[in-house]
């Protein structure tokens, strides 16, 4: 973004800032008004794990079309259609009168929320210059600020109906985006990055140890901020906490979220690797406790848990922040995120299939509960190796 206009600068930082807002904050108001909304269409309980799983396979799916439709239309053409066809979504899906054409619109808000996920992290790094660091900041921050804000829509609204206008209302920032990218599409015309490597100098992404791991930190990470999106009011309410505070606890966890999305990518940047490394571990520990707390005192301390959780939760910003971070080349980068983010996601979804299918044939929490708590130690471990400061544009000219 060097040498550009102030006015532009301005305009990309604002542009960023909408699309990142609008990642989380449609999704995360479902699940705190998930039990209203089976209510209202006499779906059943294994529908509802089907509701809650559609972001992640929808990110799988979309997301592996996101690079091809760039490379025809340019990064933000991609990243405008995506936009325009998740406020489709957004402002049918409330209104509709049965669970299957709520789900069908599900997935028109997936889509471009999908296409947003793979290529933002790119047109940050091929327009940011200098300002990259900032920019993946804002990106990472502002999503946390959508996880955060999206459960407490619930709050404005009563009546009937007020489950309806309390995921409507995530269509007004959506016009806001469109409107903001629009131009900026004008403005890009075709901008996907030219190739500055010979073609064929660098092997398939897959062969690269670090774009594994960080694929299996994104994956692992996401599969416990959708089950936890999606699941974790529910939890908290069975166990006899309000609806009120069940969803302030998974809003207190979109704060963690803010916080991670406002230092990982600078901490990132400057912290040694030797240290670096630790930072899953730490997060992966924390997320330990907050499942054991909300298994054996979900509610006495259901904001204690929900810190906890959201504190390792702060592995998505930094699963976020390595990918620009790992790679030089801006095709790579795309590369990288539209091998890392389709693959995490598809393993992301099979988290809250898995806990709706178990709770449906249990009816109990705590098997659950200790089985993901037992799965966050697998998390740390492979964090560990993602967060080695290696780049993947290195790995894949070695493996040629």
């Amino acid at each position: 973004m060097s040498g550009t206009s102030p006015k532009l600068k301005v305009f990309t930082f604002l542009a960023v800032l909408v699309a990142a807002f609008n990642l989380r904050s449609a999704i995360v108001s479902v699940g705190a008004v998930l039990d209203d909304l089976v209510h209202d269409f006499g779906a059943s309980g294994s529908t509802a794990g089907i509701i809650t799983a559609i972001p992640g396979i929808a990110f799988g799916i979309f997301g592996v079309a996101a690079v091809p439709l760039a490379k025809k239309i340019g990064l933000s053409g991609a990243l405008t259609s995506g936009m325009i066809v998740g406020l489709i979504g957004l402002s049918i899906r409330p209104w509709v009168g049965n669970i299957w054409a709520f789900i069908f619109l599900t997935g028109f808000v997936v889509m471009g929320i999908a296409v947003a996920n793979i290529l933002l992290p790119a047109w940050i790094k091929l327009h940011g210059g200098k300002s990259t660091v900032a920019l993946m900041t804002v990106y990472t921050t502002v999503l946390g600020v959508g996880s955060t804000l999206g459960p407490l829509s619930t709050l404005l609204f009563s009546g009937s109906n007020a489950w309806r206008w309390a995921i409507f209302i995530w269509a007004l920032p959506a016009v806001l985006q469109v409107a903001i990218w629009l131009p900026m599409w004008w403005d890009k015309k075709y901008d996907f990055p030219a190739e500055t490597v010979k073609s064929g100098s660098t092997g398939k992404i897959w062969t690269s140890p670090t774009a594994f791991f960080i694929m299996l930190f994104f994956g692992l990470q996401s599969m416990n901020a959708y089950i936890q999106m999606g699941w974790l009011p529910k939890i908290f309410i069975d166990a006899g906490v309000s609806p009120a505070h069940a969803s302030i606890g998974l809003s207190i966890v979109g704060i963690m979220g803010i916080v991670g999305g406002f230092t990982m990518p600078v901490a990132i940047a400057r912290t040694r690797d030797k240290n670096l490394v630790w930072f899953p571990v730490v997060f992966g520990a924390s997320m330990f406790l907050g499942y054991v707390g909300t298994w054996l005192w979900p509610s006495q301390g259901w904001y204690l848990w929900s810190f906890l959780l959201g504190l390792g939760g702060l592995c998505f910003p930094m699963a976020i922040a390595l990918i620009p971070a790992r790679t030089k080349d801006p095709r790579i980068t795309a590369s990288l995120s539209g091998f890392v983010q389709p693959v995490g996601y598809i393993l992301a979804a099979l988290g809250p299939l898995a806990v709706g299918a178990i709770y449906q044939a249990i009816g109990s929490w705590s098997e659950i509960l200790v089985g993901l708590a037992l799965g966050t130690i697998v998390l740390s471990i492979v964090g560990f190796r993602a967060a080695r400061n290696v780049t993947v544009d290195d790995e894949l000219r070695r493996s040629k």
